[in-house]
């Protein structure tokens, strides 16, 4: 792989590559595709890939899978912006809460590019309740969370994610513009977003926005879910991340 960047380092720049495709890959990828997608000579990818899972940036299943480490999660966990008040910081007790209310795991996530980042997350109080982690990112068209990210978009901005070849998931994930644009637009009117398995077939979830002291959109408040709640269930948990929301949206300093 040449270098990209003048005066760059090629083994740095090869490894951001490799933690770029890592991210793209969130329930993991094998050295063969990670050979594939780099480019990369088969001694160069161990190598790295040594390297990054002694510091645990990377992991390793017992089936040779690779994903993004801990240590990722740990070092995203720490961005500050520059608003002058830590987002994550805020988020947590509010997302505490909400874990306590209704017993599943709770996530904060922002854009971050063509992206959905999460920056902070608690887990459930179920024994099979889904492990949401600091640091993981989603497409922005595929999910509770990414969809009201998506949703608030600049419109030229939501064009040219459109515009672009969109993954289809599941079934149920919508890649046609026009589909898209309507489920969109219900979310604004709506304030909240539902996924019924359009990146997980099996994961459910929902999301509500958290906004500024000017009325800006900031984030999304989401709980993931398996399938299988009743509608009593549903119910509770969407009037609890309402809620959640608007509490967080209060919490936000008015600068």
């Amino acid at each position: 792989m040449a270098s990209t960047v003048r005066n760059g380092v090629p083994i740095l720049e090869q490894t951001l590559a490799m933690l770029a495709v890592l991210e793209r890959q969130p329930d993991g990828t094998s050295i063969r595709e990670l050979i594939a997608e780099l480019g990369l000579p088969r001694s160069t990818v161990y190598r790295i890939l040594n390297t990054l899972l002694a510091h645990n940036y990377v992991r390793r299943t017992a089936d040779g899978v690779f994903s993004l480490g801990p240590r990722i999660a740990s070092l995203a966990s720490r961005v500050r912006t520059d608003t002058g008040y830590d987002l994550a910081e805020l988020a947590l007790p509010v997302l505490n809460r909400l874990r306590d209310v209704t017993g599943e795991p709770a996530k904060l996530s922002v854009r971050d590019g063509d992206r959905a980042r999460v920056i902070a997350a608690v887990l459930g109080r179920h024994e099979y309740s889904l492990s949401p982690s600091t640091g993981t990112s989603y497409p922005l068209h595929a999910g509770a969370a990414s969809k009201m990210i998506l949703a608030y978009l600049p419109q030229a901005e939501l064009e040219a994610q459109l515009a672009a070849p969109l993954t289809r998931y599941t079934p149920k994930t919508l890649i046609e513009p026009d589909r898209l644009r309507a489920d969109l637009a219900r979310i604004r009117r709506q304030n909240f977003a539902q996924d019924l398995g359009e990146h997980n077939i099996t994961v459910h979830a929902m999301a509500a926005p958290v906004f500024d002291g000017a009325g800006k959109f900031l984030a999304a408040v989401s709980i993931p879910f398996l399938v299988g709640k009743d509608a009593a269930e549903r119910d509770r948990m969407k009037a609890g991340i309402i809620a959640a929301a608007a509490e967080l949206t209060s919490a936000i300093p008015k600068l």
